[in-house]
């Protein structure tokens, strides 16, 4: 059985939409700001927060970024080139290759991911708030 939305339901989408709009455009610019594109920068905080059990790999890479196998193959170039990630092969079976931060890298990567912390612990309480109607299916009122 399918429900009606209602009014409340479709300002509620919206608004948590907004939300995330606003937080997405603070992290493109601050990528931006340090030299990357908003692509390479989501390509090295997924290298550096896969879970323990996930190999490092380009098609892992692509499937956290929901990008297409070629796209993530120029991410890694474009990242390499730059000397902020590199490739190495692995130990186990030397025909694959696992991708790793360079100390570049990492630095970039610590320094927008606290400036992203420190924005989400300012925008986020609105996030939530707008997470929170959505899920129980009420309105409120719009957050600014």
């Amino acid at each position: 059985m399918r429900r009606r939305l209602t009014q409340g339901d479709y300002r509620s989408l919206a608004e948590f939409r907004h939300q995330i709009r606003r937080f997405l455009s603070f992290s493109e610019q601050a990528a931006r700001g340090a030299g990357l594109e908003p692509r390479q920068h989501q390509l090295l905080l997924a290298l550096k927060g896969l879970p323990p059990h996930v190999r490092p790999r380009i098609l892992e890479m692509a499937e956290r970024l929901q990008i297409q196998h070629h796209s993530a193959v120029e991410l890694v170039n474009r990242l390499e080139a730059g000397g902020l990630i590199r490739r190495r092969r692995s130990s186990g079976d030397r025909r694959e290759v696992l991708l790793e931060l360079t100390p570049r890298g990492e630095t970039i990567l610590q320094r927008l991911s606290l400036h992203h912390r420190k924005e989400l612990r300012s925008q986020g309480p609105q996030l939530i708030s707008a997470l929170e109607r959505l899920l129980a299916g009420t309105s409120g009122k719009a957050t600014k």
